[in-house]
C-alpha cells in the first residue's frame, strides 16, 4: 500500500487538511495517508524541517513525504521532488530541504506539472498532490519533472563552541513541553571529553548531570537528556519545562565544561 506523509501547517480548525486528504483519495482511494503534524507554526521552516528530519528515517522506504510549509505561489520559488536515502519529498523549494537533508539528494527535479489557475494559492491539492499520488505509485521522477542541480540554502542557527564552553538556543518545544536545543549529543560528547560540566539557562538555573532518562528524576525535578532526536534537552519528570523554567524558542543555553 502506497504511503503518503503530510506535514504542513494548516492546522486542524480549518477545511484546508480535509480538502488536501480529500483530493488525494479521490485520485488514490487505496493511499494510506500519515499526519506527521498539521501545526507548524505558519510559515515555520526550520519548525517544520526539524520535525520531518526526525520522523522519516522510522518510515519504510519508497515512502513519499509531502510537505506544505510556505508553498503558495511565488514566481521566485520553484516546487521541487526528490529522492534521498530510499524515500522521496515534495514540496516547494524555499529552504526547507536545505535544513533538511544532510547531504544532497540521489536525484532531484523541478516539477513541470500543469498548474491548475483554479489552486494557484493552493497548489497542496493540486501539483504537489499529483506528483505525491504519481511516485507512490512507482512513478519515476524524471516523468513529472526536469532535472535541476540546486536547492535553495537556508542556515540553521548553530551553537558557537569556545575551548570549554558550548552556547546554544532553543530550537523546538514538544507537546510535553520539554526544551530541546540545538546542540547535538555528537558535538556534545565531542568538547566534553568525559569532563564533568554544568549546564545554564534562565539566569541561575542550572542542571550538571545527563540522565537516560526522565524518570531518572523524582517526579518535579528538572533533568536533561539525549533524546530521540539526538539534541540536548531539558525537561522536568512529569512536568511543563518550558512553562515552569521560563524557557522559549530562541532562548540561550550555556554548557560549561570542567577539568
Amino acid at each position: 500500500m502506497a504511503i503518503i506523509t503530510l506535514t504542513t501547517d494548516l492546522g486542524s480548525k480549518d477545511f484546508y487538511q480535509a480538502a488536501l486528504k480529500g483530493s488525494i483519495l479521490s485520485i488514490l482511494p487505496t493511499a494510506n495517508i500519515i499526519d506527521i503534524t498539521h501545526e507548524v507554526p505558519s510559515f515555520n521552516i526550520s519548525y517544520a524541517a526539524f520535525v520531518l528530519k526526525n520522523a522519516y528515517p522510522y518510515f519504510p522506504k519508497n515512502t513519499v513525504h509531502l510537505i506544505g510549509i510556505d508553498s503558495v505561489f511565488s514566481e521566485n520559488t520553484k516546487y521541487i521532488a526528490l529522492r534521498y536515502k530510499d524515500h522521496y519529498f515534495v514540496g516547494a523549494d524555499n529552504g526547507i530541504f536545505s535544513l533538511l537533508l544532510d547531504e544532497a539528494p540521489d536525484e532531484l527535479v523541478e516539477l513541470n506539472i500543469m498548474q491548475d489557475l483554479k489552486y494557484l494559492h493552493f497548489p497542496l491539492v493540486d501539483i504537489f498532490v499529483k506528483a505525491a499520488i504519481h511516485l507512490a505509485k512507482g512513478g519515476k521522477l524524471k516523468d513529472i519533472g526536469l532535472p535541476t542541480g540546486d536547492i535553495e540554502q537556508r542556515m540553521l542557527l548553530h551553537p558557537v563552541i569556545e575551548r570549554d564552553i558550548i552556547r546554544g538556543s532553543v530550537i523546538y518545544i514538544d507537546t510535553f513541553c520539554n526544551v530541546i536545543t540545538n546542540i547535538t549529543k555528537d558535538l556534545f560528547t565531542k568538547i566534553q571529553r568525559n569532563r564533568d560540566f554544568t549546564l545554564y539557562f534562565r539566569k541561575s538555573e542550572t542542571i550538571t548531570q545527563l540522565s537516560w532518562h526522565y524518570n531518572e528524576v523524582p517526579e518535579g525535578e528538572k533533568l536533561c537528556l539525549f533524546g530521540i532526536s539526538n539534541h540536548l534537552e531539558i525537561a522536568i519528570n512529569k512536568g511543563k519545562a518550558s512553562g515552569l523554567l521560563g524557557l522559549h524558542l530562541s532562548d540561550i543555553v550555556r554548557v560549561e565544561f570542567h577539568p
